[in-house]
């Protein structure tokens, strides 16, 4: 399948509490991994796309979930997010020995992320 949902990331002002409450309610096992001067929280699901859970970095922000689709190239699919009458809210941006993503808004005002995996 071309662009499949790869990573779903919750962004959360009270990160302890969500991650007690999905690891109750889901089973999911949440791994802690250091992100610059913050952590990282890896949501394994088992089966299926897993994800991650931060502190959002917007204070006083909702809460929110972003899905990320898996694109050959981030800068052309900005490009042409642009083209299509989409909007770029934050660029290319490298996540270090993993690839990088992007975050888009569609013309409906709906946001996504973008991810091109790093080759290996």
């Amino acid at each position: 399948m071309a662009n499949p949902f790869v990573h779903v990331e919750l962004s959360t002002q009270d990160l302890p509490r969500a991650k007690a409450f999905f690891s109750q309610l889901f089973g999911w096992k949440l791994t802690d991994m250091p992100m610059g001067g913050e952590s990282y929280t890896m949501i394994d699901v088992g089966e299926g796309t897993g994800g991650g859970m931060m502190k959002h970095p917007m204070p006083g922000a909702p809460a929110m979930w972003l899905a990320y689709v898996l694109v050959d190239d981030v800068e052309a699919a900005t490009a042409k997010v642009k083209a299509l009458g989409g909007t770029v809210m934050k660029e290319k941006t490298e996540v270090p020995d993993m690839g990088w993503f992007a975050i888009i808004v569609d013309p409906t005002g709906a946001m996504l992320g973008l991810w091109q995996t790093k080759p290996r």
